[in-house]
């Protein structure tokens, strides 16, 4: 398997993976509902909702970094000529390295720091936090792999797949 092949079904893994949490926050809620209606308590269920909404979160960010469905403001990019349109964008995007290294390395430290001090959650599931934060970890690691690899790309003089028939770099 190619290089190439192996990160783009690692964004759509992380983007179904996404969806997955994402029927989880439906799920537990609904049952929130549907238990609070009944009568029946299960401890958790709310904090629960909020761990799969994290992980939806981030687990989504880099599949859809791929897809050119991050907020973009393209009006000074449009603007500037061919070469000064590629020197704004790999710009950014270094820029956009920086930020997401530090979300990946702080987010990975947070897991180590939550496991190593035995840090569990103050709801009604006390659940290991190191287990939730993981999911964050890892979407904030795929991200970063994606923004380098559309970095790489763009130093290549590749344009961005979701605007390759659009913009072509001179």
């Amino acid at each position: 398997m190619s290089l190439r092949r192996f990160l783009d079904a690692l964004y759509t893994v992380s983007g179904a993976l996404a969806g997955v949490f994402t029927v989880g926050v439906l799920v537990a809620v609904t049952l929130s509902i549907a238990t609070r209606q009944l009568g029946v308590h299960i401890g958790g269920l709310d904090a629960y909702a909020g761990y799969s909404m994290a992980a939806a979160g981030f687990l989504a960010l880099a599949h859809t970094f791929k897809k050119g469905e991050h907020i973009r403001v393209t009006l000074l990019l449009a603007a500037l000529p061919s070469k000064g349109r590629l020197r704004l964008d790999i710009f950014a995007l270094l820029v956009a390295c920086a930020i997401a290294a530090n979300l990946c390395w702080f987010s990975g430290k947070l897991v180590l720091d939550s496991h190593a001090y035995n840090d569990i959650s103050t709801s009604d599931d006390a659940t290991p936090l190191w287990i939730p934060q993981l999911a964050m970890a890892l979407g904030a690691l795929i991200f970063f792999i994606a923004v380098m690899d559309e970095t790489v790309r763009r130093f290549k003089g590749i344009p961005e797949a979701a605007q390759a028939e659009e913009t072509h770099y001179e």
